[in-house]
């Protein structure tokens, strides 16, 4: 958890500037459409300042901290428990992403509002306390929550393509799910470009919720119609390029962040580090190489037992004697009876490496080494 927060508050503050230009062209207002990414940005700083495209940052770092210590850390339970339950591994990234994507979406989406208002052109509001209690006080704590069924709808299946890209990348080029700086961030870069290239139309419906003060769109299939309206079908896809270069970078530093600091979390010990979320679990299939090496190892101990259990072992002379000696030898004993109590040794319970028959040319018989039969 401790890993996701700081990955969540990197990705989210490196990247900020191109998100305020993608939200930008995602805007209605007539003022900033038709602009390109580049555009945007030096309107941006020439119009309204150098720090413009970071206002609101700090609403971003509040609520992107715990919202991705849960996001990351529900994502891990939720594969690991069911990775008892289900050997599908496409199943269980989807739902697992479903259920950390919940969490996420019900910390994250008051900051998202506040970041977006405030990032809007001509925005009324100059800080993050100012809007938040303009916002509260003009039109009440539902507009926090405004988005939350669009962006639910839109990250759902965000998270279920984003993690099941990354996933299927490590699978590609870190089977042995070890500690790889570079394969993290290809896998991350690739998940969040093909996610965020998928869900843009939903993006523009969230960002039209988010950013209207008057409340009059209130749901999201006015606000679809008010899009096709106003921009027509293209209208859904305004500010993609922004979307695909903003999630591109930022997923890469996310997980190259999460997984390095897991890393150090861990010791730098690969025997202790699980790459990506799952690791080398069971959701991974096994390695062939390392089956058959286990398989041979544990033969080779089977054939190391059997010989040993076909080894008669000789006792020292002193220890024969004491052995003898403590023994009740029957009446009965004759040349060519071993000695029971060294023999029958091999009959207890737990003990089947070894067969101690004590029997070898140079130990004498009872009649040579001075004892007499009664």
């Amino acid at each position: 958890m401790t890993a996701g927060a700081i990955a969540g508050v990197l990705e989210h503050c490196v990247m900020y500037p191109l998100d305020s230009v993608k939200t930008r062209m995602q805007s209605l207002s007539p003022r900033t459409s038709g602009y390109g990414i580049s555009y945007t940005l030096r309107n941006m700083i020439k119009t309204e300042g150098l720090l413009r495209p970071i206002r609101g940052v700090s609403a971003v770092i509040a609520g992107a901290g715990p919202a991705h210590a849960l996001y990351f850390g529900a994502y891990e339970f939720t594969k690991e428990s069911l990775a008892k339950f289900t050997k599908h591994n496409q199943i269980n990234y989807i739902v697992s992403a479903v259920a950390a994507t919940l969490i996420h979406d019900a910390i994250s989406n008051p900051a998202e509002v506040i970041k977006q208002r405030l990032q809007m052109y001509n925005s009324s509001y100059r800080s993050v306390l100012q809007c938040t209690r303009g916002i509260y006080r003009n039109e009440g704590f539902a507009a926090f929550y405004r988005s939350y069924s669009t962006q639910l709808i839109m990250n759902l299946p965000y998270q279920a393509i984003h993690f099941t890209t990354y996933e299927f990348f490590q699978n590609m080029l870190n089977k042995e799910r070890k500690y790889d700086p570079l394969v993290h961030m290809m896998a991350g870069a690739a998940a969040g470009a093909t996610a965020s290239a998928f869900t843009t139309p939903l993006d523009v419906v969230k960002t039209l919720l988010n950013t209207q003060e008057t409340g009059f769109t209130r749901g999201m299939s006015e606000a679809i119609r008010q899009i096709y309206r106003m921009a027509g079908p293209l209208g859904f896809f305004k500010g993609l390029g922004a979307r695909v270069l903003y999630a591109m970078p930022a997923t890469a530093i996310c997980w190259s962040t999460y997984e390095f600091f897991k890393f150090t979390l861990c010791g730098r010990s690969n025997e202790d580090y699980k790459s990506s979320i799952s690791g080398i679990s069971s959701l991974q299939p096994k390695d062939t190489k390392s089956a058959l090496s286990v398989e041979k190892l544990r033969s080779d101990d089977m054939i190391n037992n059997n010989r040993i259990s076909g080894v008669r072992y000789v006792l020292p002379a002193s220890n024969l004697k004491a052995a003898e000696t403590q023994a009740e030898i029957p009446s009965g004993v004759r040349e060519a009876a071993p000695i029971k109590a060294v023999c029958e040794l091999s009959a207890v319970s737990g003990i089947n490496a070894l067969n101690l028959n004590t029997v070898h040319n140079d130990v004498k018989r009872n009649y040579d080494r001075g004892f007499s039969s009664p």
